[in-house]
């Protein structure tokens, strides 16, 4: 491809102002980390590496990514004054980072009885801490989502062990037609991935959801209720996507190889929040070149300077 149209594929095309705008996002960051433990006991799991930025850039760039600027991160008390220091107010990179607590990890459901007043009526995105995507034409995916106006979005990824997951059946026509969390007898290899995109109706239809036999209130069981109303969607995630968890030792490291290797290749950074805030026009030039000059000694910052100076070979049009 000639280097005047090359193109980032972690930005998306450039969209046209949508009716619901200011769609807000949510990371659920809590949790004690105890499938990593030694290393999760003084600090959070999703303050830890993965390669070269901190995972919890990992979520927060997904969410900017798809035009999120108000985000919600959701941690134990004792993590919080630790996730503050590192990512502020969100202001250097144009967006509005606020913080809520979650005294005891009680299901992934449990998000939006943390986040009703973040959330307030509004359409939302509830993305995992610890989850990390990566792939061509992200940014579209996450355009087709966020414009869906009614019902819910989930983004499904085939895996080897479904068991290990939620599971989601389609029909034909790729419609969903069953949900089933950990199946032991999986009847579909697809996993739900830990992204989510849902109508302003989920906060009050995640107050009515009781916990499971493992006492957490359930994802897939708010999942199964826009399933049930024929208002949820499934975005598959195929062949050359990568979507990687890290709450284990082996599969954090697989994603820190996995970065690394794709970044040394390319010459090109995955999920860089400062990138892409400024891709996305939530910050400036001069504002990339503010945030690039403390970060010089480790490369980071020469990366980003970089960007500023082969904008003719760049298009600022998209990114991932």
């Amino acid at each position: 491809m000639p280097k005047a149209i090359m193109m980032h594929p972690d930005i998306p095309p450039a969209q046209p102002a949508r009716h619901h705008a200011r769609r807000p996002g949510i990371i659920l960051a809590g949790g004690s980390g105890t499938r990593l433990h030694p290393l999760t006991l003084p600090v959070s799991k999703q303050l830890m590496p993965v390669f070269d930025k901190p995972m919890i850039y990992y979520p927060l760039a997904v969410l900017m990514l798809a035009g999120i600027r108000e985000v919600l991160v959701i941690a134990t008390p004792d993590d919080l004054p630790s996730f503050r220091r590192l990512l502020g107010d969100g202001a250097r990179w144009g967006i509005t980072i606020d913080y809520a607590p979650q005294p005891r990890p009680e299901g992934l459901a449990q998000a939006y009885h943390i986040g009703a007043d973040f959330i307030a009526g509004r359409p939302s995105a509830l993305i995992l801490g610890d989850n990390i995507f990566h792939g061509d034409d992200f940014g579209e995916t996450l355009a087709r989502a966020d414009a869906c106006a009614d019902g819910a979005t989930v983004f499904s990824y085939p895996v080897r062990d479904p068991s290990a997951y939620g599971v989601v059946s389609i029909d034909p026509d790729g419609r969903p037609i069953q949900l089933d969390e950990k199946p032991a007898r999986p009847q579909s290899n697809l996993a739900v991935t830990g992204l989510y995109f849902y109508d302003e109706r989920a906060t009050d239809l995640a107050a009515t959801l009781r916990p499971s036999a493992r006492g957490e209130y359930e994802i897939t069981d708010l999942n199964r209720l826009y399933l049930q109303d024929d208002a949820l969607s499934v975005q598959p995630l195929g062949r050359g996507f990568a979507w990687l968890d890290t709450g284990t030792h082996e599969t954090l490291l697989a994603a820190a190889t996995y970065v690394q290797i794709i970044e040394q290749r390319q010459g090109l950074k995955i999920c860089c929040p400062e990138e892409i805030a400024w891709r996305q026009g939530f910050i400036s030039d001069g504002d990339l070149e503010r945030l690039a000059l403390p970060l010089r000694k480790s490369g980071y910052g020469d990366y980003l300077l970089r960007l500023l100076s082969d904008r003719p070979a760049l298009s600022r049009s998209r990114v991932a």
